[in-house]
């Protein structure tokens, strides 16, 4: 069964046991989907409301972008378990032949690839999260305006925590141009601190 497809509780008790996964990265994929979850909350919440109709096409537009966004990092959350069950198996290859020695170290490269791609793309998501919420803050339903904020704590969340997986799998990663596309990450790291920031203040200060 895939994660998406449990029971909160159920995910939750797999979360807490002693299987190395899902871990981090599939938590900051659901973080990430939670923040956009609430974006595409929020601005149902105000389209189609004549008192904020002049919210209504910039709350289209961030509701499109949240949908497609909150539906990659769903896919996310199993897709990082399974990255990771990918290493796991490549390690677990019979080495006794030069031939299987060749398989195996292949396969180790290509997993721990995927293994750092995977919440590369979770940064990236979260951080086209983080700049569609920035669009509608004080541009929305201001009911709701603490729903915002909470998801773009929940984006932030969920790059930071994408970004300790991409760290913690980079020295497996053997392709030069693909590190230095993954080590460029840092920008986005720095960039999503202070998106997040200010969303959160401008939504604390509008309380």
């Amino acid at each position: 069964m895939k994660l998406v497809d449990m029971t909160v509780k159920d995910y939750l008790d797999l979360l807490k046991s002693n299987a190395p996964a899902p871990g981090g990265g599939s938590v900051s994929a659901l973080a990430g989907a939670q923040g956009a979850g609430l974006i595409a909350m929020v601005c149902d919440l105000t389209i189609g409301k004549e008192k904020y109709a002049d919210f209504e096409e910039g709350c289209k537009a961030a509701k499109e972008e949240a949908l497609k966004l909150y539906e990659a990092l769903t896919e996310g959350v199993d897709k990082d378990t399974e990255a990771f069950n990918k290493v796991s198996a490549a390690y677990k290859m019979p080495k006794e032949t030069d031939e299987e020695k060749a398989a195996r170290s292949a396969a180790i490269r290509a997993a721990n690839l995927e293994a750092t791609e995977v919440p590369f793309h979770t940064v990236e998501l979260c951080l086209a999260g983080l700049k569609a919420a920035q669009t509608i803050v004080g541009k929305s339903n201001p009911n709701a305006a603490s729903d915002l904020g909470v998801a773009a704590l929940n984006l932030l969340a969920g790059i930071k925590g994408a970004w300790l997986n991409v760290k913690i799998n980079l020295p497996g990663v053997k392709d030069e141009e693909a590190k230095a596309r993954f080590e460029a990450g840092a920008a986005l790291i720095e960039e999503a601190e202070v998106l997040a920031k200010a969303i959160y203040e401008e939504v604390l200060n509008s309380l």
